[in-house]
């Protein structure tokens, strides 16, 4: 896409990926709103380039975690509403926010949840990912039926439905499921034998951090409704 050669592009592969190892050692270490701003911007550039290799728009949606989290993240500290010399600064402390500045970073995280399972779930109905198959055969699920392409489709719709009620039904149990069910299936990489299957899941560690952030929200939002509920003093509504 950018003019740049199959050879030198094998070569450089190894440099940004070490790039890439680097800022998610700094962004444990000493996070900034700067970093966290890079980090969406990165997300959303790489994935961005699925569709535009023609990989299809369900690759782009799978991977709205890349970039939806860290937003998310700059977001719970103020976004673009902190002044200019905090951008360097290291993020310390969780911030005090109302139940309404929780809300808005909360469906956030919703949304990137859903729409990663949406195009995760349309890579099976859609695009008949072959390497899904492979996962699924890995655990035994292909003997389940005469054709592992239906496997496929009905897996697809079943997290395309997911996705949805994340949209329109928050629960926590839902989430927490939603977690078990990204874990679970990202470790498909390591049944089957992938190459580099460990940094695969390692890979999708937003996928497992959004639910978990939802969850810590809508507690932090109830305490803020109810100041006399245990743990929540510190979240209380200015």
């Amino acid at each position: 896409m950018f003019g740049i050669g199959e050879d030198l592009a094998w070569r450089l592969m190894p440099v940004t990926g070490a790039v890439d190892i680097a800022l998610g050692i700094l962004v444990l270490v000493w996070p900034t709103r700067a970093l966290l701003a890079y980090l969406a911007f990165w997300g959303l550039f790489t994935a961005v380039l699925r569709p535009l290799a023609g990989e299809g728009i369900w690759e782009f949606l799978e991977r709205s975690y890349n970039f939806g989290v860290p937003l998310g993240l700059l977001l719970l500290w103020g976004g673009a509403s902190a002044s200019p010399r905090l951008w360097l600064a290291r993020l310390r402390e969780v911030p005090r926010f109302t139940a309404a500045h929780a809300g808005r970073v909360r469906w956030l995280f919703r949304a990137v949840i859903g729409t990663s399972l949406v195009g995760h779930g349309g890579l099976g109905v859609f695009d008949n990912k072959p390497l899904l198959i492979v996962g699924y055969e890995s655990v035994g699920l292909t003997r389940l039926v005469d054709d592992p392409q239906t496997l496929n489709e009905l897996i697809g719709l079943f997290e395309i439905g997911l996705g949805v009620l994340v949209f329109t039904f928050p629960a926590t149990g839902l989430l927490w499921f939603v977690l078990a069910w990204k874990l679970c299936t990202e470790m498909l990489y390591v049944t089957m034998g992938a190459y580099g299957a460990v940094f695969e899941v390692i890979e999708r560690g937003s996928a497992y951090a959004a639910p978990l952030a939802v969850i810590c929200l809508t507690s932090i939002i109830a305490g803020t409704r109810d100041p006399e509920r245990p743990g929540t003093q510190n979240y209380r509504e200015r």
